[in-house]
């Protein structure tokens, strides 16, 4: 790819939170193939390098940075021995995520804590922590992942689509607060993807029918499918693009 291309990442270094396996690996994967260095960040030090060596094996580069999202003390650090020891932070993807289901009248707190600390307050997190030191340099790229459930619903999931409807609006929030030091900040919306979170509903025939008769493109996402709208939300091309919400979902939001 030349270097002048508008979707170039050569010269970056992008951060991507639960990187060790799904669609945090396929992305870090993408972004490396166009250019960018990658710092692998999950709670499991093992997995990551397992994720490591596996971009290694194709000549990407790549290291790790193992710390929990959800301990906002931990990010701090984890972002402050980054920009020291690695270099500068010019992408974050922020995408570590769960799920937890069950009836909405039996949801456990502990699953409601839970999904709250990881899929919201990590983002918030790691957005701040990373935002510190993109803002004095002026420039900067932070894709938060959200989900087709950042505007649907369905039976079993309320609180997993609260988070993923608050990172929506953190996300737009954080465009206003820092677009005008430079900084891009918005989400990926993923669909259903073929992912191991989505292991059980891949595999149940009467869903995935559901799925195939609800979804426009007839059929499930595969992961590699995210990387051009991350490479674009993360490069030059979106230079103008702030605080929107790039649907990635075969246009099961487009149609009742």
């Amino acid at each position: 790819m030349p270097e002048n291309s508008l979707f170039s990442l050569a010269g970056k270094r992008a951060l991507v939170t639960g990187a060790s396996r799904g669609i945090g690996l396929t992305l870090a994967r993408g972004l490396a193939e166009y250019g960018a260095e990658i710092v692998l960040n999950g709670r499991d030090p093992g997995r990551l390098e397992d994720a490591r060596v596996a971009l290694e094996k194709d000549g990407l580069k790549a290291v790790t940075a193992p710390f929990d999202v959800t301990d906002q003390n931990a990010v701090i650090e984890g972002v402050e021995a980054i920009e020291r020891d690695v270099g500068p932070i010019d992408i974050l993807i922020n995408n570590a995520g769960i799920q937890r289901r069950a009836p909405l009248d039996q949801f456990k707190r502990a699953d409601w804590d839970a999904l709250i600390s990881t899929n919201l307050n990590a983002v918030f997190f790691v957005g701040q922590a990373v935002a510190r030191h993109m803002i004095p340099r002026g420039r900067g790229k932070i894709v938060n992942i959200c989900s087709v459930q950042s505007e649907l619903a369905r039976p079993g999931i309320a609180p997993y689509t609260a988070t993923k409807g608050a990172v929506k609006n953190l996300t737009k929030g954080m465009a206003t607060d820092w677009a005008r030091h430079g900084l891009q900040i918005n989400g990926l919306a993923p669909g259903y993807f073929a992912t191991e979170m989505n292991k059980a509903l891949v595999e149940d025939k009467a869903f995935t029918e559901w799925l195939c008769k609800r979804t426009p493109a007839a059929r499930w996402g595969q992961t590699e499918e995210l990387i051009g709208a991350a490479v674009f939300l993360s490069s030059d091309a979106s230079s103008f693009v702030n605080g929107h919400v790039l649907m990635v979902d075969g246009g099961i939001t487009a149609s009742l």
